[in-house]
């Protein structure tokens, strides 16, 4: 079992968090991608054995395909490329808005908008709705004012933080992704677009860091401080 007193798992390979649950109110995510799936099957049995949740992420389904023939609880979540082993989190009665560019932003939106909803938190998708036709977004006005936290997700120049963040008084946080042609430098013009918002409203995670920005919003509208 993992000792009120030990603050990480030694396996070698990897030192698992032991008490981040205790710590943090939330689970342990431990980063699939370029794992074994022996180092994944390991690290999975001592979450098991010692009944604490567990977040996989950027898990491919080769991976999954793979670890399911051991663990058959494990739930995978394709479009977001999360696993999770562990019961639901009670609902927190919170609403998040999670608004991407484009369709191709989508596998980036939904890391955030699947992990928020295993937490417990509602999350209302608004998917295509870049400045290209700012109509869009713009019909969609009161379901974000509903929310108490709008997550945005865009490539190209990343303009649409800015845009969301100028019709509504709800915190909105920025996620540049990866998408675009030749000058947006994978994703580094959307970064330094969201990073010079002009509106004061904007914070901004890293480069398709979906899953960053659905923590930090969770933490944010949970948060009892």
């Amino acid at each position: 079992m993992f000792e009120k007193n030990e603050s990480f798992l030694e396996l070698g390979f990897a030192k698992l968090d032991c008490s981040r649950q205790r710590r943090t109110g939330l689970p342990e995510i431990v980063f699939a991608q370029t794992k074994e799936i022996s180092q994944l099957k390991e690290i999975i049995i001592s979450f098991k054995k010692n009944k604490v949740p567990l977040f996989l992420s950027r898990l491919s389904k080769e991976q999954y395909l793979r670890l399911k023939k051991h663990f058959k609880d494990l739930k995978y979540f394709s479009a977001a490329r999360i696993g999770f082993l562990g019961k639901p989190y009670p609902k927190t009665g919170k609403t998040v808005s999670l608004v991407t560019a484009g369709t191709s932003d989508i596998p980036v939106a939904e890391e955030a908008g699947v992990f928020l909803e295993i937490l417990g938190n509602k999350v209302e998708r608004i998917f295509d709705a870049g400045v290209a036709g700012v109509h869009r977004i713009l019909s969609f006005k009161n379901k974000i004012d509903r929310s108490k936290i709008i997550i945005v997700v865009a490539g190209m120049e990343g303009a649409l933080a800015s845009l969301v963040s100028g019709i509504t008084k709800r915190p909105v946080i920025g996620v540049p992704t990866s998408i675009g042609y030749g000058a947006s430098f994978n994703g580094l013009a959307s970064l330094l677009g969201m990073l010079n918002s002009c509106s004061l409203g904007v914070c901004v995670v890293n480069i398709d860091n979906g899953l960053g920005a659905g923590y930090l919003a969770h933490t944010i509208i949970n948060s009892d401080i």
